[in-house]
């Protein structure tokens, strides 16, 4: 557990998979969850994989995001499918559009449960609440949605505070560790600006830690990604070609 010079070395691995319509605001979500940052501006051609040292209920934990780019929905999920612990399926509550590709990859998922183990979580994810004046999903038909694909759900912004996007991360890390035991008694949580929380543990409750300094942050180049190397500097470059200083 106990490194060198007291760094405590994470002892658990988990793979998360976001999935969405481009422009949904799924790699907002990584970048916010990673640096605490919001960009609104990125490459939404290019797909990877990045890692962050999170301790998950006083429990340290190294958790890989894929952030997928599929051009054409949800054709070329074998990537994705066995290597994933939890998928977070995202949509923009302001893009009807968005959200019946949303369904596209739960349809998806459905058909393959033989390719990754059925207790496998799945969490929808309705971004961009900050958009709420502009909304054409309405939160009720985000819940149906859920309800019927047997999935958690949430509605945050990524350009909002960040322990709201954190605890979603977090909370598809302890439903993968409880390996989707007594899904069927997870409810329905809505993140609001305010981080009102239902059915879910209360922010009080948990215990975060500091994310690394994008210096020291990892990332690792999926074999599909159109971005070839792996990098590690003073300044990293995160989420397809954006940087961050």
């Amino acid at each position: 557990m106990t490194g060198m010079f007291g760094k405590v070395k994470p002892c658990a691995e988990c793979n998360l998979v976001l999935l969405g319509a481009m422009g949904c605001g799924k790699s907002a979500l990584t970048v916010k969850f990673l640096t605490k940052r919001f960009i609104s501006e990125y490459d939404p051609y290019l797909e990877d994989i990045y890692s962050s040292d999170e301790l998950v209920d006083q429990q340290p934990v190294t958790v890989r995001v894929m952030d997928t780019s599929d051009q054409e929905g949800p054709v070329n999920c074998e990537r994705y499918l066995s290597w994933a612990n939890a998928f977070l399926v995202v949509y923009s509550i302001n893009n009807m559009e968005s959200f019946k590709g949303c369904q596209l990859y739960l349809q998806t998922l459905s058909m393959h449960k033989n390719t990754f183990r059925s207790q496998t979580p799945i969490v929808l994810v309705g971004n961009k609440l900050d958009m709420d004046r502009y909304r054409q999903v309405s939160q009720s038909d985000g819940e149906a949605v859920a309800i019927r694909f047997d999935c958690s759900f949430f509605e945050v912004s990524a350009c909002w505070d960040f322990l709201s996007v954190q605890h979603i991360f977090h909370e598809a890390v302890r439903r993968a560790k409880r390996g989707g035991e007594h899904s069927n008694l997870l409810s329905a949580a809505y993140v609001s600006e305010d981080k009102a929380l239902l059915g879910v543990h209360s922010f009080s409750t948990l215990c975060y830690k500091e994310l690394p300094a994008p210096a020291t942050a990892k990332l690792v180049t999926v074999k599909t990604s159109r971005a070839q190397s792996k990098r590690r500097a003073a300044t990293l470059t995160l989420l397809k070609g954006f940087k961050i200083f």
